[in-house]
């Protein structure tokens, strides 16, 4: 399983960006699928989910009614649409995928990971 993170950027506050995965697996509609973050001289922390299905999401507070994440099972891509980004936005986005049913927040539970993509606001 290979996960291809893409889509980030230099944006200001305010803007948006929509990052993609794109998931290598036979059985992509199998997997649950994370995005977490990491900014700089911290940990890294969970960002949104989604179950093998599509049909469940969940989002850090931080994020919610912000962040939009969703499930294109016929081009293997989960993408996280983020609007109105703030500075403290600012990270390395990383997409993971999980074969638990529903949308995990524990990175613990996803077993693969793609290379992550740099997101940064400016203020």
């Amino acid at each position: 399983v290979q996960l291809q993170a893409s889509g980030g950027g230099l944006v200001q506050a305010g803007d948006s960006l929509r990052l993609s995965c794109t998931i290598s697996a036979h059985d992509f509609r199998t997997y649950a699928v994370g995005w977490f973050r990491q900014a700089p001289g911290k940990d890294r922390e969970f960002v949104a989910a989604i179950s093998y299905s599509g049909g469940s999401t969940t989002y850090d507070d931080s994020v919610k009614g912000r962040f939009t994440i969703s499930k294109d099972n016929a081009k293997s891509t989960v993408y996280l649409q983020m609007n109105s980004l703030k500075p403290e936005d600012t990270a390395v986005y990383y997409c993971a995928a999980s074969k638990a049913v529903i949308a995990e927040v524990h990175e613990g539970m996803y077993a693969y990971w793609g290379q992550g993509t740099l997101v940064t606001v400016s203020s």
